[in-house]
């Protein structure tokens, strides 16, 4: 609003304004001077800061690759060291040692016996139908099975018990003992466990133990290389047989081998690579011990967890090892994980056989798969480490941070690169940040004198504003407080209640919500509606309700003895179990206690099907409670007991509510469950009644009910331990 200042009254005496002196006022030159102040430093600041700023930018990228490639490369040196010393300790350690003699005795004996002719068929078939096909579709290639199928009688005996009943590996490694009675089996039933573990907790593709005829006497997963003989078998040509002949040559009970990754037909197309110790046992060799090196644990260092951003690498970034005598990938490639098909498109492009980037995008690897002959591991190859700027194996232009691995028995290189475009983006982008910055501020100087009127103003208004802000609902309402005098004090003061306010009903929002939760895993969502509006009294009737009531049989003797926190933590245990199992059949958890779990179906979503599904809820019931009783060595069970019919749900109390189920139904089940004491799953007529064919009942007699006999039936619990092996 402008305003015009009134006439002077007559005889008021009116003193000059300093304008009318003529010339520049005290605010006009302080505006200019400021002004040419400004310019004059921002200029010179400007040129200083963007020569220096760019060079330090540049020098920062190649700065950080060379961080990234040391630390990948301190890493993998851990890993091997790791590996190098858990080896060392597992060669050198009783288990080990025994297990090597007992596993070799055990060959031994085997290879006296002999394979029925329906024994070798099957053994045939297994390489025929089995290994080859899945061979072939992992190389490509036609399979020659003949050169494969075992001809030991050893290691047909293994294979026939061990390799060929399993159709997978994890299978394999899960079995303790096949149950022949032969010594193999029993050292095989002691000391698997052990080798089991050290495979999954170091993630190994597989550990083997060798005797020194050069047999495969255990592996853990048992492959086809299971008895296979590394002199003169199928394997012979392969690095693991040239690791173990260098660690028995070696006669050092304190060295191991390791081999760069090849060819190994037992992987299915996938390379392997492997670390080898001799096992001694009072100054002789016995033996040796292999890990087939985890290609996942070094894919994991290279790739930093697959999160490349966090370690530097930002979003064309990456880390990878190539061999330095035959320019392959050891490594996966990021772009490969990221974009397999663009992957594809850039590799062609840049020079790699089409057929090539074809099998690195089928098999998910690249590793002995792309070839990589840029500058940078041409460089480390012959030794040296440093930076370039060049380009990459995909064809883009990219900073790169290049080295040698010092890996004892490796040649291998470790390079460190990232696009040249996004690396030196910051330059650009600081460029442009320092132009328009020096603009703005020129700008800012210049427009100065027209908000140095409004400095005192302003900072009213924004309150004013802002308290109407607040007193409309609105939350995290906040002023600039300015800096140096009382208005800043005030909107400071301004800011710390509004951030105060916000605090607060944030809090209030996340009790409410909390209330939300709490009030619906207690009762129906009909009920805590009813309750949220004040009802006094609550209560639903239902129709077709099935309920179950059930105990766990074995858990109070289990328990007994053990302290309260641990026996609650374990029955916590199995009750979480049957709440998620609860989930996945549509059955809704009334309440629980120590002595009891109480379940309906078709309570608040009415279901056609509730009777089948709360049987085969108390069915997944048993199952879980047998898994619990596996895991921790004893004997639990199910006794419940299932009726449908009429029940009514509703909320009892009023200063400390509960949410409850009662009824008929209710009734029955209680009194089915708790009449027997056997374990199993107990149903009513009604139950049965509703029941599809493919759960088989027993006629459990009858039980008395205040309305007369209810006969009652048993679930067959061969239908609970069929579904368990489904």
């Amino acid at each position: 609003m402008s305003t015009t200042t009134p006439p002077p009254a007559p005889g008021t005496l009116v003193l000059p304004s300093a304008s009318a002196k003529g010339g520049l006022s005290i605010r006009s030159l302080l505006l200019i001077m400021l002004l040419l102040v400004s310019i004059a430093s921002s200029v010179v600041v400007g040129f200083i800061g963007y020569v220096n700023g760019r060079d330090s930018l540049r020098d920062a990228a190649f700065d950080r690759l060379v961080e990234v490639r040391d630390s990948r490369a301190r890493e993998l040196t851990n890993l091997f060291d790791s590996i190098e010393s858990t080896l060392l300790l597992a060669a050198h350690g009783d288990s080990v040692k025994e297990a090597v003699q007992a596993f070799t005795a055990g060959f031994d004996e085997l290879e006296s016996s002999e394979l029925s002719d329906e024994d070798r068929a099957a053994l045939e078939a297994y390489y025929t139908d089995d290994f080859a096909a899945r061979l072939a579709a992992a190389t490509g290639e036609t399979v020659d099975t003949s050169t494969f199928v075992p001809t030991d009688p050893a290691e047909a005996y293994l294979q026939l018990h061990y390799t060929v009943p399993y159709s997978n590996f994890t299978d394999a490694l899960a079995n303790d003992d096949a149950g022949d009675g032969s010594a193999w089996s029993a050292a095989h039933a002691e000391y698997h466990d052990f080798f089991r573990r050290m495979t999954e907790l170091f993630a190994y593709e597989d550990v083997m133990l060798l005797d020194t005829d050069g047999d495969v006497v255990y592996s853990a997963y048992k492959g086809v290389a299971l008895g296979a003989n590394l002199d003169t078998g199928p394997l012979h040509r392969t690095n693991l047989a040239a690791a173990y002949s260098a660690a028995l040559s070696s006669n050092l009970g304190d060295s191991v081998e390791f081999t760069d990754f090849g060819v190994y037909p037992p992987s299915l197309g996938i390379p392997a690579a492997w670390a080898v110790a001799p096992v001694v046992v009072d100054g002789t060799v016995v033996g040796a011990i292999a890990v087939e090196m985890p290609i996942a644990a070094i894919d994991d260092v290279m790739t930093g967890g697959g999160d490349w951003a966090a370690s530097g690498l930002g979003t064309t970034g990456e880390t990878y090892i190539v061999g330095a005598q035959d320019n392959l990938m050891r490594s996966l490639s990021r772009d490969l994980i990221e974009d397999p098909e663009g992957y594809e498109k850039a590799a062609i492009a840049a020079g790699t056989p089409p057929e090539v980037a074809r099998q690195a995008v089928e098999t998910q690897t690249t590793l002995l798969v792309q070839p990589v002959r840029t500058d940078a591991v041409q460089t480390a190859a012959e030794g040296e480490t440093g930076t370039t700027l060049a380009v990459g194996y995909l064809g883009s232009e990219t900073i790169a941070a290049y080295a040698p691995l010092q890996l004892d028995g490796l040649d291998w290189v470790i390079v460190a690169e990232i696009d040249s475009a996004e690396a030196f983006a910051p330059v650009d982008d600081f460029t442009r940040n320092l132009v328009l910055s020096s603009a703005v501020i020129v700008l800012l100087v210049s427009l100065l004198s027209l908000i140095i009127a409004g400095v005192i103003v302003r900072p009213l208004r924004r309150l004013r504003d802002a308290a109407r802000r607040i007193a409309a609902g609105e939350q995290g309402v906040q002023v600039d407080a300015g800096t140096s005098d009382e208005l800043a004090d005030v909107g400071a003061a301004f800011n710390d209640m509004s951030r105060s306010l916000q605090v607060k009903a944030a809090l209030l929002e996340d009790q409410q919500a909390e209330n939300e939760r709490l009030l619906l895993s207690l009762m129906p969502e009909p009920l805590v509606k009813k309750y949220k509006e004040g009802a006094q009294t609550i209560v639903l009737d239902h129709q077709e309700v099935s309920v179950l009531w059930a105990d766990i049989v074995g858990f109070e003797s289990y328990s007994r003895g053990m302290p309260s926190a641990e026996a609650l933590e374990k029955l916590n245990e199995i009750i979480r179990a049957f709440d998620e199992a609860a989930d996945r059949f549509g059955v809704e958890r009334v309440r629980t206690t120590r002595a009891g779990y109480l379940a309906s179906c078709g309570l608040t979503v009415p279901r056609v099907d509730n009777a089948r599904r709360i049987v085969e809820f108390a069915m997944e019931l048993e199952r879980i409670a047998e898994r619990f009783g596996g895991k921790h060595g004893v004997r639990l069970s199910i006794r419940a007991g299932i009726d449908t019919g009429t029940v009514t749900s509703g909320l009892v109390g009023q200063s400390h509510i509960a949410y409850d189920l009662w009824g008929d139904a209710v009734t029955l089940a209680f009194q089915l469950q708790g009449s027997n004491r056997e374990s199993g799953i107990f149903l009513t007529q009604q139950v049965v009644d509703r029941m599809p064919d493919t759960v088989h009942v027993r006629d459990w007699g009858n039980v008395s009910t205040p309305t007369g006999p209810q006969r009652v039936w048993r679930v067959d619990p061969d239908d609970v331990h069929a579904g368990a092996g489904a």
